[in-house]
């Protein structure tokens, strides 16, 4: 029973009985977006995220973000931009195949759809946009990063992901 009371006074011929129904409502995601850090904890978000597309046949898209402060410590040790370039062009190559490594590491993998895709830039901020970009409804991310630190506090990355992200973020350890 609601009791609603008005200007400090309770009106008994406002009561009202009200039922509420309870409504149970699904995630069933479609497009899952994985992060990677090529972690011991990231390729268990990954093996995670396969196992809940293969529930739910949804696509898996597995990113990877360099880090686009590298390419700024670089600059500042006198290296032309042209050199810049070329680090940042072998440093997203070598990503890629790491990437694609990385995916093969999972052999039901051949019954989904995955896509990988490297990029340069701040990780959070690079993920929370591929996240709206494609419409992603689940991001499943690692809590921890390669330092492994998650023994003490929530990785910046996962946690800046939480509060940017407009979808469902499943956080794994």
């Amino acid at each position: 029973m609601l009791l609603l009371i008005i200007e400090g006074f309770l009106k008994k011929d406002i009561v009202k009985k009200m039922s509420f129904k309870k409504e149970v409502v699904m995630l069933m995601p479609t497009k899952i977006l994985v992060p990677t850090d090529f972690s011991q904890y990231s390729d268990r978000a990954l093996s995670q995220a396969l196992d809940i597309a293969q529930e739910y046949k949804a696509q898996v898209y597995v990113l990877h973000v360099v880090p686009e402060n590298i390419g700024h410590s670089i600059d500042d040790y006198g290296l032309t931009p042209q050199s810049i370039k070329q680090m940042e062009t072998r440093m997203i190559n070598g990503a890629r195949k790491k990437l694609q490594k990385e995916i093969d590491k999972f052999p039901k993998i051949n019954s989904l759809e995955v896509f990988g895709e490297v990029f340069i830039g701040n990780p959070s901020e690079i993920i929370v946009d591929t996240q709206k970009n494609k419409k992603i409804d689940l991001i499943v991310i690692s809590s921890l990063g390669k330092t492994g630190l998650a023994k003490y506090f929530l990785g910046s990355v996962a946690r800046n992901v939480l509060k940017g992200s407009t979808c469902p973020v499943l956080l794994t350890k």
